[in-house]
């Protein structure tokens, strides 16, 4: 996230010590699609039409959940 200058600080009427993260960038970076179940992982590939021979499940967070891996030839 980037600094706000002190100059501008002044002119909000902001203090000086805090990083103010709301006027910071707007992206976040978001992590991997996990699922709880294999089932639950394998339902929702289907319904975004990517078929069963295209992908493989990985286990992620701990091996507490799954997530899908496209097999790129």
């Amino acid at each position: 996230m980037s600094k706000i200058h002190t100059r501008v600080k002044r002119k909000l009427g902001l203090t000086t010590s805090l990083r103010h993260r709301r006027f910071g960038s707007k992206t976040s970076k978001h992590g991997p699609r996990t699922f709880k179940t294999e089932e639950a992982a394998h339902q929702w590939a289907t319904g975004k039409n990517i078929n069963k021979g295209t992908y493989k499940l990985v286990p992620a967070k701990k091996n507490k959940r799954f997530k899908i891996v496209m097999n790129v030839p």
